[in-house]
């Protein structure tokens, strides 16, 4: 049997599990210590159903556990066969728990728990430059971000230039900042985490980005334009 830590560390919430001493699991989800035993054997599916355990999530056909192998290919953890044997990399291991099927509509998700996940995911897409939207959406989407981490605006807690110090973006302007600022203030105020979430997940479901996971590719000739 091998011993499976989970760890956080604020404010990314990151779990991570070590087998013996140095295999690891990273999940941008968890906020507490666990200590839990697995088999060398044991397959995907036991552990995938051992970390919804972890977070009480019901409907779990949503998500999976991706990892990267020595040539910085992302994969899924395939759940029928065994996680040691899928990872070619030497330990420490590093697996992730993300969203793997994006839902249609977020706000038809019947637990909280579950829309708080693909929230962290679609968040997290913005943040590495997967969700691709026009600057007024952007701007929307990292106001409806800062609402449901700070709450309402405080002119005696947040100072000028207050929405700088987050990071919802690759990269952004400082015009981009005001008018993330300007709808914090005036437009939101009064809104719990929850319901900002939500109106988070609903502005995202419309972008044609939303749920798109691209991967990079090369042309090969003399076979003309083949991707790989």
């Amino acid at each position: 049997w091998d011993r499976v830590k989970h760890i956080s560390s604020a404010p990314r919430r990151t779990l991570k599990r070590s087998l013996s001493s140095s295999h690891t699991l990273g999940s941008p989800i968890i906020s507490q210590w666990s200590l839990l035993a697995l088999q060398r054997d044991a397959k995907g599916q036991y552990l995938f159903d051992l970390l919804c355990h972890h977070l009480n999530l019901l409907e779990k056909d949503y998500f999976g556990i991706r990892f990267v192998d020595p040539d910085k290919q992302r994969h899924w953890l395939e759940f029928t066969k065994s996680v040691v044997k899928q990872l070619r990399s030497q330990p420490p291991f590093t697996m992730c728990f993300r969203v793997k099927f994006y839902p249609a509509d977020p706000a038809a998700l019947k637990e909280e728990i579950t829309r708080y996940l693909v929230f962290l995911q679609i968040k997290r897409d913005l943040y590495h430059g997967r969700l691709l939207c026009k600057t007024s959406d952007a701007a929307l989407l990292a106001a409806y971000i800062l609402q449901a981490e700070i709450g309402d605006y405080d002119p005696g807690k947040h100072p000028e230039g207050y929405s700088s110090k987050f990071q919802f973006f690759p990269k952004h302007s400082e015009k981009l900042e005001r008018k993330i600022a300007e709808i914090h203030k005036t437009e939101l105020s009064g809104q719990t985490p929850a319901t900002s979430e939500l109106n988070f997940l609903r502005k995202a479901q419309t972008l044609e980005t939303y749920g798109v996971d691209p991967h990079p590719c090369k042309v090969s000739p003399p076979y003309g334009r083949r991707l790989h």
